[in-house]
């Protein structure tokens, strides 16, 4: 599940070579951006405008963004990062892979738009999020990110003492059903085909959840409102807001070139990008921040992830620049 913002002012990509490709215009890689652009790095952001929060109608659980809607986060974050001269390109990669080095043996890296246009540059930092995969129950996806949530830290506190229902997926929706409990006294889980222990069952009878164990058939709305689930068996049960533990799929279109390593996790809740302290991966000169590495990251985690991979690039690259500088001024006296 995700949306397409507004298209918004893109800037020119860069003919010549560039430090940094940040692949994703979210939390983590605009923050990834703007250190590197602070640092005076050349930076590109290839952002494709399809945010995961784009359908929420705020972001909480950050301090002093707390409740700010998501693109107005994302038009400031683009508008910082161009301040230091960082540039963003509305595009969409098509392909990445690694390039013949420069003279001097430095990494280099060729990144392919869908309409063809292309980049070169010394590091990437991928941070293309990840995408939420819904049970296919008819009308569930209308109302993903208002009544159908999936994070009681991001929506918990707007629909505290409502009606919920938990739609089992797998064993991480029991882990759902003790944090939403915290939040309402109404909470009823919809096994869904999912099986139950003893010893969950007791733990829910002792926190007053009640089990239903006939599958949801589908949504019911009322005048575009969420109204409640129908069974398989005909019976319509009342609810205002469904929790739904997705499957999180990090989102690799166009990255096949890297060869980055994949990692499921453990339940089936989701695959994402293998990486190391800062973001490294086995790749050398990539690295990977945000949800498409940290699939459970908020979107303070997220930024502060691309801000530490992004530090740790400029690092790096430092190093780089000094070794070929100490290169040429022996070869020049030698």
């Amino acid at each position: 599940m995700s949306a397409q913002t507004s298209h918004y002012e893109s800037d020119a990509l860069p003919t010549e070579p560039v430090g940094v490709v940040v692949i994703g215009g979210g939390a983590a890689g605009l923050n990834g951006a703007l250190m590197l652009a602070r640092s005076r790095r050349s930076v590109v952001v290839i952002d494709s405008g399809t945010p995961r929060n784009a359908p929420a109608a705020a972001m909480h659980g950050f301090i002093v963004l707390d409740g700010t809607p998501p693109p107005e986060i994302l038009q400031r974050g683009r508008e910082q990062v161009r301040q230091y001269g960082g540039r963003i390109v509305f595009g969409e990669v098509s392909g990445a892979e690694p390039a013949a080095p420069s003279a001097a043996g430095d990494l280099r890296f060729t990144v392919t738009l869908a309409d063809g246009r292309t980049l070169t540059a010394r590091r990437v930092l991928v941070a293309t999020g990840l995408r939420d995969v819904l049970p296919e129950v008819p009308g569930l996806a209308q109302h993903w990110g208002h009544s159908v949530v999936h994070c009681p830290y991001c929506h918990g506190w707007e629909v505290r003492d409502e009606p919920i229902g938990i739609l089992s997926t797998g064993p991480a929706s029991v882990h759902h059903s003790w944090l939403f409990r915290q939040l309402t006294d109404d909470l009823i889980y919809f096994t869904n085909g999912t099986e139950l222990d003893t010893d969950t069952r007791a733990r829910f009878a002792a926190r007053s959840i009640r089990i239903i164990e006939t599958e949801v058939k589908e949504v019911v709305n009322d005048d575009g409102a969420l109204a409640g689930v129908r069974l398989t068996d005909g019976t319509f049960v009342a609810r205002r807001i469904l929790a739904v533990a997705t499957q999180m799929q990090a989102r690799t279109e166009g990255l096949d070139g890297l060869k980055l390593l994949m990692e499921d996790l453990p339940d089936s809740m989701g695959r994402r990008f293998a990486s190391a302290m800062a973001g490294t991966t086995e790749i050398p000169g990539v690295w990977v921040a945000g949800n498409a590495t940290d699939l459970t990251a908020q979107v303070g985690a997220s930024a502060a992830a691309g801000a530490l991979a992004g530090s740790h690039i400029n690092a790096l690259l430092a190093a780089a620049d000094t070794d070929a500088a100490l290169a040429a001024a022996q070869k020049t006296t030698g």
